[in-house]
Formats: structure tokens, C-alpha cells, sequence
């Protein structure tokens, strides 16, 4: 059965207000749709309520409240809010545990009471990443124990949120959406409302499963390539040899209907999905029958990166004639990538773990995070600013460049006299690299 028409504006739930959940409802009711948001932690809807947003996305807040404001999107615990609703998005956690599997205690009880109230007519469309079969396998029985059938009564679709922390609200506004139905109706229905919505491409594939393996595989390529980069960097460090020179020089190349793509290599990866998307193609493989080996590689390469970096330091002071025990290294940045607040999987927490086993002080100071969650995740009270934390330090480590970061004048930093700076994810300039030693620092980058 067909749910949505043309040139009919739908109403909307989402359910699950974290960061994806939070995006898509501001967008969504920016567009002008009336928007009704749903989650089970009352703190967060009050808090959204009130104008405070826990996540950091540049815009989110001012378009969150905005919605609110002018009455377009409503925010409520209450499932029943949903019955108003023509399209229904899903946007809660799925976590996985350390075997690869997921953790789908949100999904069911998401989906549970979602059945509760669901109506004939409505077209759901998942939004969670999860292994493919989910929607099919999982997520249909749930929603049909309330007496409504699937393709008959309702509509159900997958359709994988793709963007990316820091950019989200451009890329949800430009990036083609992806939907594959449980039937051609749902599929067509979910095409016409991104179209509607976002005014964006849609790619319409034939399956629920083939939507949940796109998103998988955009992240298992991007782990893996990252994987590259980083082993890349360890190689070309071995021949004293600048890994940023040999990307750029072998990106050139024309391959396939582009050009190589090597990513730059770093610190590590965090944050809630490359940690994660990996495992759950390596778990859903084996459930299969299969035995890949590309997923667990690319996650072993990554989670090293953070001791490997701590090692570079250690190993830096102690060629100084340093005491790695008797140093002080200022940490800049704790989130997992620059501009950013979030410290989910951030490897930063790695780095600092492997600096104090090895006796090192340490400080950490990042504008951008939550001083409280910062604390409780390193054991540490951040500096409230750049000086208290480099004061005195051998080491100033740049774990992210924000753009806070990004205009530190170093010939001001009360540092230790020969100080080391560890490039983590700047990627400085060979310019800047010059200029960093003409001061009297002493530069070491990941491959550089």
C-alpha cells in the first residue's frame, strides 16, 4: 500500500533525540514540516526544551530552538504523540558489544512501543545502523505484534543516516539519501519524502538489506583506509620520508571513475561509528558463514595508533635527554576529530593512558568539551586555558586542531626550553614546521 502522496506535506516523528535524531528533527522542521521528537530521557527533553543542546554541531542548537519557538517541532516522552505522525523515523542507539554483535535494547524497546501505537497508513523508516536483516528480521515482527501487517497496513523502509559529525547539517541538506523498502510501495513512499523533505537525491536500491550494507560498507571502507594511511605514515617514518608528500603525490592517480584516495593518518579514530560499523560486518559475516579479514585488520591498526603516538613522544624526549617520567605533556584537543566536542571513543584516551603509565605529567585542555565528561573519561581536570596548560610543558601535543587551536602563537607559550611538538592532527605545513623550529621546538608529526 502506498502511505504518502504528492505534493501532500507528511507529519513527522522522530524517535530517538541523540545527535542524529536531533539533526534530522531541526532540518526537517527548518524545511517548514511539523516535526514531533520522542525520546525516553525526560533530562534531554527538557533540556532541549529549555535551548541547552549537549551536542556540539555548529548551528544545531539556534535551529533546535528555533523549531520550537515557532511551534513546528514539539519534543515529549509520550509514544502516543506519535499516532499523529504520517512518517516515523527511528534514530536510536545501537551499540555493539565486544564480540561485534549489537546491543538492540533501545531498537526493541523503541519498536515495542512504537507497535503500541501505530497506525494503518504510516510508513516507518529506520534511521538506526544496524547488520543487515535487521529491519526485515528484527524490526518488522516487533512492529507488527500490534495486530497492523507490514506491506498491507504499514510501510517500513531502511534508510541509512550518512553524515558527518562537524558538517552534519550541510551534508543532511546535500548528500544523496539512500532508502530500500520491505515492498516497491514502502520504497517509493520513502523516496518521495526524502525528496520532499530534503529536496536531496535519492537512491532507491531493492532491498532493506542492501540500504544497511551501504552504510556499513562506506565505513568499513573509510576505517580501512584510514588503516592504510596510518601503516603508510609507520612506513614512510622508517625511510625518514614525509607520508603527507607521498599522499598527495599518490592521489594523483586516475583509478576507477576517480583518482586514489589515500586519507591522512592520525592519532587514531574514535567516535560512534568507524569503532563500530567494522565489527558489526565482521560479526554479521560469520553469522553467515563467511570469514572476512579487512574489518578486524583495519580496527587492529587503529586502536594501536594511540600507544604508537604516546610512544612517539616518549621516544622523542628521551632522544632530547629527557626523562619521559620527569616531563610534562600538555595535550590539546581530547575530542576525536578537530571542531568537534565529542569525546565518544575519542583516542586521545588512549594516548593519555600510555603517557602516565609511562610516568609523564600530563595536562589536557579543549574548549570545545564538556569539562565535567572530560574529567570523568581521563582522570584529569582540564585547564581552562592554553597557558595554564602548556605552562612549563616539554611537551605540547595537538591531538586535535581546532579552530582555537589553529592561531596559537607559539613564540608566546610559556613552554620548557626545547619543547616538542607532536603533530597529531594538525597536519602543519612544511612552512609552519620551519617556523615551529626556528623558535626552538622541536617537530615530530604521525609519518612526518
Amino acid at each position: 500500500m502506498r502511505c504518502l502522496q504528492e505534493n501532500k506535506r507528511p507529519k513527522v516523528a522522530v524517535i530517538g533525540l541523540g545527535y542524529v535524531g536531533s539533526c534530522y528533527a531541526a532540518v526537517i522542521a527548518e524545511r517548514g514540516w511539523d516535526v514531533t521528537g520522542v525520546d525516553t530521557n525526560a533530562q534531554l527533553i527538557e533540556e532541549l526544551t529549555e535551548g541547552h543542546c549537549r551536542y556540539q554541531e555548529d548551528g544545531l542548537a539556534p535551529l533546535l530552538q528555533a523549531g520550537i519557538v515557532d511551534g513546528r517541532l514539539r519534543l515529549t516522552t509520550d509514544y502516543s504523540q506519535i499516532q499523529a505522525a504520517d512518517v516515523v523515523l527511528l534514530a536510536v542507539g545501537t551499540p555493539i558489544r565486544s564480540d561485534g554483535s549489537v546491543v538492540e535494547t533501545q531498537l526493541a524497546q523503541a519498536c515495542g512501543e512504537l507497535s503500541r501505537h501505530l497506525r494503518a497508513g504510516q510508513l516507518v523508516l529506520v534511521k538506526s545502523t544496524v547488520p543487515p536483516g535487521t529491519t526485515r528480521d528484527f524490526v518488522r515482527p516487533l512492529l507488527e505484534r500490534g495486530g497492523l501487517v507490514c506491506g498491507a497496513d504499514f510501510g517500513l523502509a531502511f534508510t541509512p543516516e550518512r553524515f558527518a559529525e562537524g558538517t552534519a547539517l550541510r551534508e543532511l541538506r546535500s548528500l544523496p539519501i539512500v532508502v530500500g523498502g520491505m515492498d516497491a510501495d514502502s520504497t517509493q513512499d520513502a523516496a518521495l519524502f526524502w525528496r520532499q523533505a530534503l529536496g536531496v537525491e535519492v537512491i532507491k536500491v531493492d532491498s532493506p538489506e542492501a540500504a544497511e550494507i551501504i552504510k556499513l560498507a562506506d565505513n568499513w571502507w573509510i576505517d580501512l583506509n584510514i588503516a592504510l594511511a596510518n601503516e603508510l605514515a609507520k612506513f614512510c617514518a622508517a625511510f625518514d620520508v614525509d607520508v603527507l608528500d607521498v599522499i598527495g603525490a599518490a592521489n594523483t592517480i586516475s583509478k576507477g571513475n576517480g583518482k586514489v584516495n589515500i586519507l591522512l593518518p592520525s592519532v587514531g579514530v574514535g567516535g560512534s561509528c568507524l569503532v563500530k560499523d567494522p565489527w558489526m560486518v565482521w560479526r554479521s559475516a560469520r553469522e553467515r558463514g563467511v570469514e572476512l579479514f579487512t574489518p578486524a585488520i583495519g580496527r587492529k591498526v587503529n586502536l594501536g595508533m594511540p600507544e604508537h603516538t604516546a610512544q612517539l613522544i616518549i621516544d622523542a624526549l628521551a632522544r632530547q635527554g629527557k626523562d619521559p617520567a620527569r616531563c610534562t605533556v600538555a595535550v590539546l584537543g581530547a575530542a576525536f576529530k578537530n571542531n568537534t566536542g565529542d569525546l565518544r571513543a575519542t583516542p586521545v584516551e588512549g594516548v593519555v593512558t600510555a603517557l602516565e603509565k609511562a610516568g609523564a605529567t600530563v595536562r589536557l585542555h579543549d574548549p570545545l568539551v564538556d569539562p565535567f565528561q572530560a574529567e570523568a573519561l581521563f582522570g584529569i581536570t582540564p585547564a581552562e586555558t592554553l597557558e595554564e596548560a602548556v605552562h612549563g610543558a616539554d611537551c605540547v601535543a595537538v591531538m586535535a586542531l581546532h579552530e582555537e587551536f589553529a592561531s596559537i602563537d607559539f613564540a608566546a607559550l610559556p613552554v620548557a626550553d626545547s619543547c616538542l611538538v607532536l603533530d597529531g592532527r594538525a597536519y602543519y605545513s612544511k612552512e609552519k614546521i620551519a617556523e615551529l623550529r626556528r623558535l626552538g621546538y622541536a617537530y615530530l608529526g604521525v609519518g612526518r
